[in-house]
């Protein structure tokens, strides 16, 4: 490896512009950019495009469709043909929709900034940014082409934005995924992949008053198979099955049921597990589906598969932390998450990658999301030392 001691100015300098990174969040925070938010998204792309513009004018940027939605995603790309390529992934929508309460940022104390997004995941982007500012002026950047991809819809699935993934894992050889770190300041070592499923029950319609029924009552067969579902967690190791919205029955309570409908996440951690819990489910319908005057079906996908943790991501890891390291910093671990991201796509195109290098961030997704300030600059640091050493070939991934 390059001189390990060997810190290139503009990347130590980087704490000192904590105030003006700060600053930069807060005007992202305070744009509106829920998944759903069309016009929100749109003012959040135009300032994000404004100002990666203006800190790289030679970058090529584009806005790519989606597919489904006429939201776009922003690319940003500077030398294509350098003989080293690297992917630098985020998104800029948010859970908090137009009309949630959660709109402004605040400082609980003058360490934490609480806000929507500043951690998941604008203050990513606010490292990412400042990361490649201090790379462009290190003496071996030209050796690296860089791409930037961020998306719209990775709140909602990634639906849309998948095919962007597949295209450029093909024109690079790893990824950094700037989703926070966890309050710890562990990065992600994997993740879990994640499945949306329906079970719907039907059974016949009778009233309630005769005795003996002939009704089959689908509320209560469908009760039978969620009670053996919300089980196979025990069974299946790795395997998390949680029981959501369930709708069924009519107005009339004197009716028995016919129809009972319930949504089910699904996550899993290797994507070895997906047959084996498949399997399952759907034998867990056959006792009901045997019944005279039951039908039970499942019906869904996964759609995000697991980020597993390979040899690249494993020697990238040891890079990043020899890289905090050197820059006097705790050198920070890892560790499994059951939530996905956009690095479970990449990994499923072949593209391994590194995920939570952003800053350090808590309380996801409620109206107490804040993000540790002074870590914008010194998660900044990191991954601006691991690009001048990935550039210079040192990294072995």
């Amino acid at each position: 490896m390059s001189n390990a001691l060997s810190v290139p100015a503009a990347i130590a300098a980087l704490p000192t512009r904590t105030g003006e990174l700060t600053a930069m969040l807060e005007s992202w925070a305070h744009i509106n950019s829920g998944s759903g938010h069309l016009a929100g998204l749109e003012r959040m792309r135009g300032a994000l495009r404004a100002e990666f513009s203006r800190a790289f004018p030679a970058a090529l940027i584009e806005e790519p469709a989606l597919e489904g939605t006429s939201a776009r995603a922003l690319r940003v790309r500077l030398r294509p043909s350098a003989p080293r390529q690297i992917l630098l992934n985020g998104h800029y929508d948010t859970v908090y929709e137009a009309a949630d309460p959660f709109q402004t940022c605040s400082r609980p104390d003058a360490h934490t900034l609480r806000g929507p997004g500043v951690a998941d995941m604008k203050g990513g982007l606010v490292v990412m940014l400042a990361a490649l500012q201090a790379f462009e002026q290190t003496p071996g950047a030209s050796a690296l082409g860089w791409e930037i991809l961020v998306t719209p819809d990775e709140e909602t699935g990634s639906h849309g934005s998948a095919p962007l993934f597949i295209e450029a894992a093909t024109r690079h050889s790893f990824a950094l995924v700037f989703e926070p770190a966890r309050p710890t300041g562990d990065l992600v070592r994997s993740r879990m992949g994640t499945g949306s499923f329906t079970a719907t029950c039907r059974g016949r319609a009778a009233h309630a008053a005769q005795v003996p029924s002939p009704g089959r009552n689908a509320i209560l067969a469908l009760a039978e198979f969620l009670l053996a579902a919300a089980k196979l967690p025990a069974e299946l190791p790795g395997v998390l099955v949680n029981i959501g919205n369930i709708r069924g029955g009519s107005a009339a309570t004197n009716v028995v049921p016919d129809f009972a409908q319930s949504e089910l996440d699904v996550r899993i951690t290797r994507i070895a597990d997906r047959a084996p819990l498949m399997a399952r489910l759907r034998a867990l319908t056959e006792p009901i589906n045997a019944r005279e005057g039951f039908s039970l079906e499942i019906a869904g996908s996964f759609n995000r598969p697991p980020k597993e943790c390979g040899p690249a991501e494993e020697a990238a890891f040891a890079a990043w932390q020899q890289a905090a390291r050197d820059l006097g910093q705790t050198p920070p671990g890892w560790v499994h998450s059951g939530g996905g991201s956009d690095g479970n796509l990449l990994f499923a195109a072949g593209l391994p990658n590194l995920d939570g290098v952003g800053p350090l961030g808590d309380a996801l997704h409620s109206d107490r999301e804040n993000v540790v300030i002074a870590s914008l600059a010194s998660r900044a640091q990191i991954a601006a030392l691991f690009l001048t050493r990935y550039a210079a070939g040192d990294v072995g991934c």
